[in-house]
């Protein structure tokens, strides 16, 4: 198999890990919000200690009016769409969770649409029509099954694919001058100084203190963030995007199999067929060769 390949593969599957650590850190007392900026915090500092030894220039802003860029990407998307993943993943299930994550696609071609005029062409609402269909099945409408409708994770899960779509738009911006992996480490240091006031710190740096809590945190900052990022990059930089995208699709298939063998949390037939219905959506995208910007998770 192609190295570039593996490196993606292996990039997109630490990906679908993320769940993994953040229910490890939730049997420790923290909320969603705590564990969003354990992870920003973790994460800001391993990506800039890597590009202050592999490529030191990346980490200077080219006019200081480009901050706008990261405000976007890093507040209003990564904050938000962290914090509503793990909060879905708090209420319902990684599978569930995951599953609603993968509905971004969808947003980004409707976001595309009305903002920069991007055509809907046939394979896009085909794609569309997919992903509706494969939530209806995910979350219980399809068939209706009133008892599994579970109305906050729904929307906890559909505003992570909303803010997991909105790093697309942000970035589109801001890659017109900086490479993918200036954008990331950017992001990350604007979230990470953006959640600093709202850590409980004299409730909960006693935690901070015990070495297991230390090791998911920058576990979670380290092996599915700023590692898988940077592989992954590695192996995007060899390959086509839209291929890239398609071997990414591994993600919710690990976070799936993370939940139903580790967790052992439910996930029915019917669930799962939505959720082939959402990454067949993805692939069919991808292969008409229009989505070529890449997620940040």
């Amino acid at each position: 198999m192609n190295k570039a390949f593996i490196y993606i593969i292996i990039g997109a599957a630490l990906w679908g890990t993320i769940g993994w650590y953040v229910k490890n850190l939730y049997a420790f007392g923290f909320t969603p919000m705590e564990v969003v900026t354990l992870r920003a915090w973790s994460s800001a500092i391993l990506l800039v200690i890597y590009l202050l030894i592999a490529a030191p220039k990346k980490l200077k802003l080219h006019t200081p009016g480009d901050i706008k860029y990261f405000l976007g990407t890093g507040i209003i998307s990564i904050i938000f769409f962290n914090y509503c993943l793990f909060t879905a993943i708090e209420l319902s299930t990684l599978p569930f969770a995951t599953a609603l994550l993968y509905t971004a696609p969808a947003f980004v071609t409707i976001i595309s649409f009305f903002l920069f005029k991007e055509p809907l062409t046939r394979i896009k609402l085909t794609a569309l029509f997919a992903t509706l269909i494969g939530t209806c099945l995910v979350v219980g409408l399809i068939p209706l099954n009133l008892k599994a409708l579970q109305l906050t994770s729904i929307l906890f899960g559909l505003g992570s694919g909303i803010g997991y779509a909105l790093y697309s738009i942000f970035s589109k911006y801001a890659l017109k001058k900086y490479t993918s992996l200036s954008v990331t480490t950017f992001t990350f240091v604007i979230a990470a100084i953006a959640l600093l006031p709202f850590f409980p710190y004299q409730e909960k740096l006693h935690l901070l203190q015990d070495p297991t809590v230390l090791l998911y945190a920058f576990g979670l900052g380290f092996l599915p963030t700023a590692f898988a990022y940077i592989i992954y990059t590695h192996g995007l930089n060899q390959t086509e995007a839209s291929k890239a995208s398609i071997l990414s699709t591994i993600e919710p298939v690990v976070a799936t199999l993370i939940g139903i063998f580790i967790f052992q949390e439910a996930f029915s037939t019917i669930q799962m067929l939505g959720m082939v219905c959402i990454i067949g959506a993805v692939i069919s995208m991808q292969l008409n060769g229009r989505a070529k910007k890449q997620f940040a998770k």
